[in-house]
């Protein structure tokens, strides 16, 4: 465990690279971003030089406009460079939408987690079955429950496939990469097996989604798991990094703006869900309340389909960790409804 004093978050770069262009924010270590069309409207990509080429760290997606915008850095300021491998942080489409084309393009491996290529994998597919049972036990109507499982989940459909073959990610792996060597770490909650790698020598954690400096990233229960506790395993992730990695490591995260001040931040994302959950505590101390009940409790504003299925998610998920600690009890009404008490 390490001895750290808190710090503020800083920004060292207080502007992203532009469409088709690179900005280094470490030697050897350059950032890209492509746009996103959903209210996150962006996405960051890193390369990290490699031997004989660039090793590259999450994709975008796998749409036309991320293509083109892989295309203008291709033949701008990377123009000449070879990718040697392309690693995978996660199955969400943001992130290994074009593992297929960069793949298939350089003639290069895949490394990611093995339960992020496999749900992956399933999601090319389509859905293991119907959402739509999951979202009315909660309380949404049936109309809200259609929209959400149907347009709310279209998303999930962009990427360009992966290969045949791949190599696997863990936690308490060391990769080596070019002249550095990374631990890798994986966490629970956004994702179920989400990759991090943490240069600890030169002071770099490239943190996907695990941690951004500006929003707190999606902790979602999954219709096919319905009783799963993502935000625990979140919690426990937090825990991990604020253990294992120092002050000062500057977080490149796959949203918003590298920075500074790690542990500050941890502290107010462990924060942020324990206000969470003292919100649904109040709601639910004087009758009980569905999913769907709580949901304007948390989320304020107007939603669309996209956002909506996000918000439920994480609705549930604040609900089942409470749960797992007996904050509340859970019962099903004689309307067959699922509703939550606080004990």
């Amino acid at each position: 465990m390490l001895a750290h004093a808190q710090t503020a978050i800083v920004f060292p770069f207080d502007t992203p690279p532009e469409p088709g262009s690179v900005l280094e924010v470490a030697p050897g270590v350059l950032w890209l971003r492509f746009a996103l069309p959903f209210l996150l409207d962006h996405v960051n990509v890193f390369l990290i030089e490699d031997e004989g080429g660039w090793a590259v760290f999450d994709t975008g997606l796998g749409d036309d406009a991320t293509r083109a915008g892989w295309e203008a850095a291709l033949s701008g300021p990377l123009h000449g460079m070879r990718l040697t491998r392309v690693i995978c942080s996660h199955f969400h489409p943001d992130h290994v939408g074009l593992v297929g084309w960069l793949t298939e393009r350089f003639a290069c491996p895949l490394a990611m987690p093995r339960t992020e290529m496999l749900m992956t994998r399933m999601l090319q597919h389509g859905a293991p079955a119907s959402r739509a049972p999951f979202y009315a036990e909660h309380g949404l109507t049936p109309d809200c429950g259609a929209r959400v499982a149907g347009e709310g989940h279209g998303y999930l459909r962009m990427i360009t496939g992966l290969p045949a073959q791949y190599d696997r990610l863990a936690a308490g792996d060391a990769v080596r990469i070019g002249g550095r060597t990374f631990a890798v770490f994986t966490g629970g909650g956004h994702a179920p097996e989400q990759a991090m790698l943490h240069c600890a020598a030169d002071g770099l954690l490239l943190a996907a989604d695990q941690v951004l400096a500006r929003i707190s990233p999606n902790i979602s229960v999954q219709a096919m798991e319905p009783n799963a506790d993502p935000l625990g395993e979140y919690l426990a992730s937090l825990s991990e990094l604020n253990d294992c990695v120092a002050e000062g490591t500057l977080v490149l995260p796959g949203h918003h703006l590298p920075f500074t001040g790690l542990h500050e931040r941890l502290a107010e994302l462990a924060r942020h869900h324990a206000g969470r959950c003292g919100l649904i505590a109040e709601a639910a101390r004087s009758e009980p309340r569905t999913a769907a009940e709580l949901l304007p409790v948390l989320f304020k504003r107007q939603m669309d389909s996209h956002q909506l299925g996000f918000a439920f998610g994480e609705t549930l998920a604040h609900v089942n960790y409470m749960r797992a600690r007996g904050e509340v009890e859970q019962t099903r009404g004689e309307d067959g409804v699922l509703r939550i008490r606080t004990v």
